[in-house]
């Protein structure tokens, strides 16, 4: 443990009033994150086949006022970006992650597609990021942070897009979690999580709704869909 961490954590003992954790009580949270207890899990999504979470996630998405872009295979993922931001009437300029998913996509096919890789500026309109999972029960999309992935990324440009493989839909917030712990263990979660549910909204103004409010105003999901293809 770094000496700022243990300095940190000191300070956040001694307003609890106390010191390190018994031997005892410390195996038992370790326990704990590493197999932890399963809350109420509606069976709406659960009961689901694999096509049948994709078509929840994409209607639950719908609901939110997130629009979605269904693709066969990655090498669709370029044109189907370049005719939602020409809907739009935006820029055809992407910010997007440095994520290795994102190297396989032929952007080459696309050629007036202008893109940069690395954390969203001010001025970007338009982001691109891959996501960790997407829960079908309320059309919700995880995204991690890292040094690949900034986070300014889902929230500074006004519109986000966001590619969702088949796969990577699961059926609840659990789930995600638990594929989140499958891949990175529990000493090396991200520093941030961000479970994204449509564009960012509020209605703190005379109860209207009103888009944008704290992040992007639009969210389009490309979902990508040649694993059940594959599975047919």
């Amino acid at each position: 443990m770094s000496e700022t961490r243990e300095r940190i954590l000191g300070g956040i003992r001694n307003s609890l009033s106390r010191g390190h954790l018994e031997p005892r009580k410390e195996a038992e949270l370790r326990a704990r994150l590493t197999a932890p207890p399963r809350n109420l899990v509606p069976a709406r999504a659960t009961a689901l086949d694999d096509r049948q979470r994709v078509e929840l996630f994409v209607a639950m998405a719908g609901e939110v006022q997130a629009t979605v872009t269904r693709v066969s295979s990655l090498t669709a993922v370029p044109e189907a970006v370049a005719r939602h931001l020409a809907a739009e009437n935006l820029p055809a300029e992407l910010v997007m992650t440095l994520d290795r998913d994102l190297y396989a996509i032929p952007w080459d096919s696309w050629p007036l597609l202008r893109i940069r890789r690395g954390r969203a500026e001010a001025q970007d309109r338009v982001s691109f990021t891959p996501c960790h999972a997407a829960i079908a029960e309320t059309g919700t999309l995880m995204l991690i942070s890292g040094a690949q992935s900034p986070t300014t990324l889902n929230f500074l440009p006004e519109t986000h897009i966001v590619l969702v493989r088949s796969d990577q839909v699961v059926a609840t917030y659990e789930d995600g979690w638990d594929r989140l712990r499958a891949v990175q263990g529990t000493e090396g979660l991200p520093r941030t999580v961000n479970f994204i549910t449509g564009p960012s909204r509020t209605a703190d103004i005379e109860q209207r709704i009103e888009l944008g409010a704290h992040g992007p105003r639009r969210l389009h999901i490309v979902l990508v869909e040649d694993e059940l293809d594959g599975g047919k």
